[in-house]
């Protein structure tokens, strides 16, 4: 049996569908995109004459949840598959929308510049326990208009992970995907074997953004998976009753997943949100509270009644370093993630309400969801039933350390953290220094990023990456450099220095 978690019974789900049906038959969205918003028209969907909102009957909404996928498959850049999204797999990914980075080597929160985010890619490319990657925050030293491409092309060209992404205007997927298929053998085949999941956000109040629109469009007709993720504000633009806020979060998330359907069944579609508690004292939006956790898991339980796949923003802090209050509420949302069985939780890595992402909580993280994961693996005997032999040969023995049954399973049973995690005795824990914790994950960052193995680009496909980058420039602007090394510099730069000061 896989442990799980189940907040809301049957009876109650069925009210909330119920619920959130009618708010889209009758009460409709927003659809601010024209293209569309005429596709929906001439799909049969009809206007309210008064607010112009696009109203979606509850049988066109059940026949979307029909064609929707079960589950899919995100394959990484070399075309094998990585990801299976779907049924109670969980995989963990970085979080994204950040603006600033925590600087590991000095503590400061900054901008953040290209050589921050190939360090991140670079790092992130060999946590065990994080499945894929996010371009997980901006730059500040590329042109606003290429911020979202200059994002993808550093992740293409650093990992050969999958990775979870979006396009800041309503000009970006189709660049986007003209640089994923670079690595595939044609535009079929990038549908076939796809390399990215794209966000779609609802902006609330059940409504959906110009871009918002035309990314869902231009996804769906590339047949790029997305995420449909509601902002849902708890007490501020949604009931602060998880109820109520649930009906007005799974409405949103049916509205974009019936859009999807629409313009073309079977297209694959991640049941997503990032709700949020707001804080009716400091005027702030906490997507770690115990509020928001409680909905995440709520949403979830609804979208897995129908079967759909699920994401969610969970797995993060909103703490400024990596300290308890980040570590707990990270772990909470881990945990309570891996429980309720969500396909793709991203949050990893981030801190200050998604503003700041870490290099060091990423490591942290990194082990707190391997530790999640290994949590919720299947409780079953493994040759220990009956156990009556077992006691007999402990008696004997007066210990199990090298009876035959530890040996052939201790390895796999036990869940052996990596050097960010103290699990020294007090007097090794001396010896080797009194590290803290954000010392153990200031070394751990800086020893994978030493360890990091290059991932080759074809020349050919570099070039014409960098090109598509540059249509959307202005004329004046350059890219940035990017670093060819991070962490610590290559052995044999490490003695030419050497040799250099020797000689003098």
């Amino acid at each position: 049996m896989r442990p799980n978690l189940k907040i809301i019974q049957d009876d109650l789900i069925a009210q909330i569908l119920t619920e959130a049906k009618r708010i889209l038959s009758e009460i409709g969205v927003e659809v601010r995109g024209p293209a569309l918003r005429q596709r929906l028209l001439d799909h049969g969907l009809k206007q309210d004459p008064q607010s112009r909102r696009v109203l979606f009957p509850p049988d066109v909404v059940d026949k979307a949840i029909a064609t929707t996928p079960r589950s899919f498959t995100l394959y990484n850049r070399s075309g094998q598959p990585h990801a299976d999204l779907g049924d109670d797999r969980v995989h963990f990914v970085p979080g994204s929308s950040g603006l600033k980075v925590l600087d590991y080597r000095t503590g400061e929160a900054r901008l953040a510049k290209t050589s921050d985010f190939v360090e991140y890619v670079r790092l992130a490319d060999g946590l065990e326990h994080i499945a894929y990657l996010s371009t997980a925050f901006s730059t500040s030293d590329v042109d606003p208009d290429v911020a979202d491409v200059w994002r993808l092309y550093l992740c293409l060209t650093n990992s050969l992970k999958p990775l979870c992404t979006g396009a800041f205007t309503e000009h970006g997927v189709p660049r986007m995907a003209e640089m994923m298929q670079l690595f595939r053998r044609d535009r079929a085949d990038l549908a076939a074997r796809p390399m990215a999941v794209f966000t779609i956000t609802a902006t609330g109040m059940f409504s959906y953004s110009e871009d918002s629109c035309q990314n869902l469009l231009d996804c769906v007709e590339r047949d790029i998976p997305i995420e449909v993720v509601p902002v849902t504000l708890m007490g501020l633009v949604a009931p602060v009753t998880p109820v109520g806020a649930t009906v007005m979060h799974v409405a949103d998330v049916l509205s974009g997943l019936t859009m999807a359907q629409i313009v073309k069944p079977g297209a694959p579609v991640l049941f997503g949100g990032l709700p949020s508690a707001f804080h009716m004292k400091l005027a702030s939006s906490s997507m770690a509270a115990i509020e928001a956790l409680h909905m995440n898991v709520g949403y979830v339980n609804v979208a897995k009644s129908l079967g759909l796949p699920t994401q969610s923003y969970t797995a993060l802090s909103d703490g400024k370093v990596l300290d308890a209050q980040a570590g707990a509420e990270t772990f909470g949302g881990a945990l309570l993630a891996a429980l309720a069985g969500i396909n793709s939780v991203s949050g990893p890595g981030m801190l200050d309400y998604l503003l700041v992402f870490s290099l060091e909580k990423l490591v942290f993280d990194n082990e707190m969801c391997g530790q999640a994961l290994h949590f919720v693996r299947q409780f079953q005997p493994l040759e220990d039933l009956p156990t009556v032999d077992l006691v007999r040969q402990l008696l004997e023995e007066e210990h199990m350390l090298t009876n035959p049954h530890t040996l052939k399973y201790w390895s796999d049973q036990l869940h052996f953290p990596g050097p960010t995690i103290d699990r020294f005795t007090r007097e090794d824990w001396m010896a080797k220094g009194q590290l803290s914790l954000l010392q153990r994950a200031h070394h751990e960052v800086k020893n994978r990023l030493a360890a990091y193995t290059p991932v080759e680009t074809d020349s050919r496909i570099d070039a014409e990456l960098r090109r598509l980058i540059q249509l959307g420039m202005g004329v004046d602007n350059t890219l940035p450099r990017v670093p060819r090394h991070v962490g610590k510099p290559p052995a044999a730069k490490v003695a030419r220095r050497r040799n250099r000061r020797r000689a003098r």
